[in-house]
């Protein structure tokens, strides 16, 4: 077994950072510079956050506040490399980090 580190990265579908989105900022971040054994970006249909405020669609009428969930895993050194940039671009408490077993050589 192999130990990876395992990220999850909690945004809004319209969130943005200097002008782009967001999370097509972070999905070519951890592709192009980091590059990462894979992303899975999860959109929901309804959530809400610390404020307590819910936003809730269905699928035919998305809006841009809806929850994003951004995942990958990686060798810990190399999610230790990427972490600090994505504090920069994430708000705090937002990102969840932890160890897994994988099966992969």
């Amino acid at each position: 077994m192999t130990t990876v580190s395992v990220v999850r990265i909690y945004i809004k579908e319209g969130d943005k950072h200097d002008g782009h989105n967001l999370m097509e900022k972070i999905f070519c971040m951890l592709h192009d510079q980091y590059k990462v054994h894979g992303v899975t970006a999860f959109r929901g249909i309804a959530g809400f956050g610390s404020n307590g405020e819910v936003h809730a669609d269905d699928i035919l009428r998305l809006n841009v506040h809806l929850p994003l969930v951004l995942e990958f895993f990686d060798a810990p050194e190399a999610v230790d490399a990427v972490m600090p940039h994505l504090r920069e671009l994430v708000p705090p408490g937002h990102i969840l980090r932890w160890e897994a077993d994988c099966g992969c050589e």
